[in-house]
């Protein structure tokens, strides 16, 4: 085995690394590194403690529209062109490091961050196929995730006409009693 190959491999492993402890499955990272499934495996097994999950990738663009996913695809998505256009990244590489800065703003934002690593990668498979891309908002002129096949020349946005049951999930409906108890 040759010096090159040697820090090739070292590099895969590091990405590899990354990626698992960001939270990514077996599928995308046998994808973006050169690494046996078997040792991929192993990897996972020692970093997390358990086998990696099984199950398909996701692979409906349809997420990415609905209202939460939708506000914060497109934060995750102006990060990552943000980066591509300026930050001279690429690839994964280009996605890790979106991601980190997408979960740095949710914590600074007090947000639950809703994009896994898997599903922003797969987002941006989605943009490079040219099945989303974002529109502006009328309203906020803020870009967000769209069907590129749809009509948005008067798109508004989740956050300009937020649906009547957005937010409203099971653990907000069972904390609300008590709160106004209180």
């Amino acid at each position: 085995m040759g010096k090159k190959s040697v820090v090739s491999e070292a590099k895969e492993i590091h990405v590899a690394i990354e990626m698992v402890n960001l939270g990514a499955r077996l599928q995308l990272l046998e994808s973006e590194t050169n690494l046996s499934r078997e040792r991929l495996i192993k990897l996972y097994k020692e970093l997390k403690g358990v086998s990696p999950p099984k199950g398909m990738l996701p692979f409906s663009a349809d997420w990415f529209l609905t209202w939460q996913p939708n506000v914060h695809s497109s934060v995750f998505v102006d990060i990552y062109r943000f980066l591509i256009e300026h930050a001279e990244c690429r690839g994964i590489s280009a996605i890790i490091k979106s991601y980190k800065l997408y979960l740095e703003h949710c914590q600074v934002s007090e947000m639950e961050p809703v994009l896994s690593l898997t599903r922003a990668w797969t987002l941006v498979r989605f943009f490079e196929a040219k099945m989303l891309q974002t529109a502006s908002c009328t309203h906020c002129s803020g870009h967000f995730v769209v069907h590129t096949h749809d009509l948005y020349s008067r798109y508004v946005c989740g956050l300009c006409h937020t649906p009547s049951r957005a937010g409203k999930t099971n653990k907000s409906r069972a904390t609300a009693p008590m709160a106004i108890a209180a």
